[in-house]
């Protein structure tokens, strides 16, 4: 029931109530449009923020994932490198090793071919010992080894799952760089079950595996990179703010707030008019 009272105002108090209801839904759209963000914290959504700092937990573990598949691509890379080389280094040697298995060349170029022979068998070995990439190397199989082999398990996602690439016995890629000594030894050589046959098909067995290693790794990185966009996405969806939105929702509030501080002015006056019946 309403009444006259000027230790009640009634009207002020409902104006005040709508004005400060108001300066709230103001500042919460004004914190939306300067953050960008409709959660950006606790007070805002509980429920919302702890499934978007979760997502933001699985997000960061992707990059990192990938930050790690980044050097065990690097150490693939390199030893597939370096037996490439070797492969081709092979060739070269099959050809000299061909012409040494000829027993109409002369001592002379026996000699020349010999000390080729043993010129490409030293680089076959070196490159097998220097396919390094930060201190590890898979071409080979000792873990306490400089620098660093045995086999490498890496981890592939967020949630820790692992994979593992193992590592080739580089020894078993190289030959003895002492030349064959007569065209009957070089033939040996060179026939099926030499040593010779023997290296070319360790060689080409550690091309496949490591080729299909970096075949993996190459896919769990592009698999990780629109994983991570994918939950970008979604987190998008879950906290950022409409700005078009809250464009124009700050703009009816500011209008708003202007229509309840001069409606709270007018109901503060009420009391005054009663000053009226006592003159």
């Amino acid at each position: 029931m309403l009444f006259n009272s000027i230790n009640t105002n009634a009207q002020s108090l409902i104006a005040l109530q709508s004005l400060n209801i108001t300066n709230d839904q103001l500042s919460t759209t004004q914190k939306r449009v300067s953050t960008g963000f409709r959660v950006s914290d606790a007070r805002d959504d509980g429920g919302a923020f702890a499934v978007a700092q979760s997502v933001r937990s699985d997000m960061a573990g992707v990059v990192a994932v990938n930050e790690q598949l980044g050097g065990i691509k690097g150490i693939l890379e390199t030893t597939f490198a370096a037996l490439s080389v070797v492969s081709d280094t092979m060739k070269q040697l099959r050809a000299t090793l061909t012409r040494l298995a000829d027993g109409a060349i002369s001592s002379e170029q026996r000699t020349a071919y010999a000390e080729q022979y043993t010129f490409l068998a030293k680089q076959v070995a070196s490159f097998v010992d220097d396919a390094t990439y930060n201190g590890r190397t898979l071409l080979s199989t000792v873990s306490t080894a400089i620098p660093n082999g045995g086999n490498i398990t890496a981890i592939r996602n967020e949630a820790g799952g692992l994979f593992t690439i193992e590592a080739v016995d580089g020894s078993a890629l190289k030959l003895t760089a002492t030349a064959p000594t007569n065209a009957a030894a070089a033939q040996t050589s060179i026939n099926s079950g030499g040593a010779f046959d023997i290296a070319e098909a360790a060689i080409s067995k550690a091309l496949n595996q490591f080729g299909a290693s970096m075949a993996f790794v190459d896919s769990q990185i592009t698999y990780n990179s629109k994983k991570s966009d994918a939950m970008s996405n979604g987190l998008g969806a879950l906290v950022d703010a409409d700005l078009a939105r809250e464009s124009s929702t700050l703009e009816a509030l500011k209008v708003r707030q202007q229509l309840g501080v001069q409606t709270l002015g007018l109901a503060n006056q009420g009391p005054q008019v009663l000053l009226g019946l006592f003159r």
